[in-house]
């Protein structure tokens, strides 16, 4: 798998918490049922200044692309 994004961030959740109370299609999820990959800024960004900022003021737009790219190679 390939991820491609113009965030500069990306966050790997594993379902550690799932704990049966959510279900979907074929039944409940559990601890550890799944994981994502979700591009994103850095956590925190708003109290670093080094980082890049994560402020939207008014007015203001915002658009992010990312591109998962799945192969068997």
């Amino acid at each position: 798998m390939l991820i491609l994004t113009t965030e500069p961030g990306m966050h790997f959740y594993t379902g550690n918490f799932l704990d049966s109370t959510i279900s979907g299609t074929g039944g409940s999820y559990k601890k550890h049922f799944g994981f994502t990959f979700e591009a994103q800024r850095y956590p925190d960004s708003v109290h670093q200044l080094e980082f890049p900022s994560i402020i939207l003021r008014p007015g203001n737009k915002h658009s992010q692309v990312t591109v998962y790219k799945f192969s068997a190679k």
